[in-house]
């Protein structure tokens, strides 16, 4: 018998989105402020990227750029990659995904189960590092194949698109528009898309954008980066920097903190980005009047960073020799 409050999905696709707002009630307790997080960890490919993967791909074939049997190319960190696999698996595409040294292992062997290919880059691009030399291997493999397509996540506006009825769900769940919204930065379009979402509807919203130490988003000098998919090594096409009420540039450290404090206090397993949305929060707290409400988006799951954010030895061979990183 159906459940009317839970009801039976015709595919797997249709359960992207509408993802649970959880009330973080331990984490920062003497804020005396109303924190709820978006848990986009639900969706089931498990990260945010899920939305806007369905999004580009389902606009594609019904624009007839897209059929069965085209290769999709898109260049990706791990979660974009993660939502195109499983999204083109369903549709029948082919998918061929350029990544870099800082993908996490376990992201590689979920887009090979799907059936994706993976090339990898090993050697950063002069101007614009990774990403750059990730998508300059992009422009080859559409040259090389004639029934190719880039989905092109960095500057088709479908991207942002998407994350209208991101901000859409948090403002329906909550029952009114959150105080203040963070949000970790990469494409700028999960950003972007809840801006538009803000303005469009005059919202009292003010968006924090979270930012890597290191990213050159902002214009901040770039710099190493550890944490894969938080910050880019150029500017976003998206961005607007006049939807943004303040930007937090948030350290490798303080991401895995900021993950750390959220195991600790929520028992919530999350990834880099999160945790550096959780740290922006903790840092940015003394600037917010007592009482108001937060929405955090926290963007996907933790168990691809096992080997990494939630290992001691890697923290302390690549991020910090501190222990009170990992408290």
């Amino acid at each position: 018998m159906n459940n009317p409050t839970h009801p039976c999905f015709t595919r797997i696709l249709d359960t992207v989105g509408h993802t649970p707002l959880i009330r973080l009630n331990r984490l920062f307790p003497e804020k005396q402020l109303k924190i709820a997080a978006k848990m986009e960890a639900f969706n089931p490919g498990g990260s945010i990227k899920d939305r806007t993967a369905l999004q580009l791909i389902t606009d594609a074939m019904e624009a007839g750029k897209l059929k069965k049997g085209d290769t999709v190319v898109e260049s990706s960190s791990g979660n974009m990659a993660i939502g195109l696999a499983q999204t083109c698996k369903y549709f029948g595409l082919n998918l061929e995904v350029v990544v870099d040294p800082m993908v996490n292992k376990q992201n590689v062997k979920i887009i090979k189960a799907y059936g994706g290919k993976v090339n990898f880059v090993n050697t950063a691009a002069k101007e614009g590092g990774y990403l750059q030399a990730r998508l300059d291997r992009v422009q080859e493999i559409l040259r090389d194949n004639p029934r190719s397509f880039w989905t092109n996540q960095y500057g088709n506006p479908k991207n942002p698109a998407a994350h209208k009825q991101t901000m859409h769900e948090i403002v329906k769940d909550l029952g009114a528009a959150p105080d203040y919204l963070f949000a970790a930065t990469s494409t700028c379009g999960t950003l972007m898309g809840c801006a538009e979402y803000i303005n469009a509807n005059k919202l009292k919203t003010k968006l924090i954008a979270v930012d890597a130490v290191g990213s050159v988003i902002f214009g901040t000098p770039a710099a190493e980066r550890k944490i894969p998919g938080h910050g880019a090594g150029r500017k976003s096409q998206f961005l607007d920097t006049k939807a943004i009420f303040d930007v937090v540039h948030v350290s490798d450290e303080e991401c895995v903190a900021g993950c750390r404090l959220l195991m600790n206090t929520e028992a919530i397993l999350c990834g880099g980005s999160s945790g550096a949305v959780t740290s922006a929060v903790q840092r940015y707290a003394s600037n917010i009047p007592s009482g108001a409400s937060i929405a955090m988006i926290l963007c996907d799951r933790g168990e691809r960073y096992l080997d990494t954010i939630y290992n001691e030895e890697w923290v302390k061979e690549n991020i910090s020799t501190q222990e009170t990183v990992l408290v």
